[in-house]
């Protein structure tokens, strides 16, 4: 007998659970970079805005395999 394997059709794999968690991460990453600009520590500034950068590129990533 042959291995069938289920594949998921498109808007099961859009409506993954994995994505939602990717767009969760993505929105807890860039709310830590807002908060940090208001932060007075040195390099505070500049380590918000890479947390904004790497919020950002995550979300990204998240819409893209949505999309995909």
């Amino acid at each position: 007998m042959p291995n069938k394997q289920k594949k998921m059709s498109h808007t099961e794999e859009a409506n993954s659970e994995k994505h939602y968690l990717l767009i969760v991460l993505a929105i807890i990453v860039g709310l830590a970079g807002v908060y940090l600009r208001f932060a007075s520590f040195p390099y505070s500034g500049a380590i918000a805005n890479i947390l904004l950068i790497v919020g950002v590129g995550i979300a990204l990533k998240a819409v893209f395999a949505i999309l995909k």
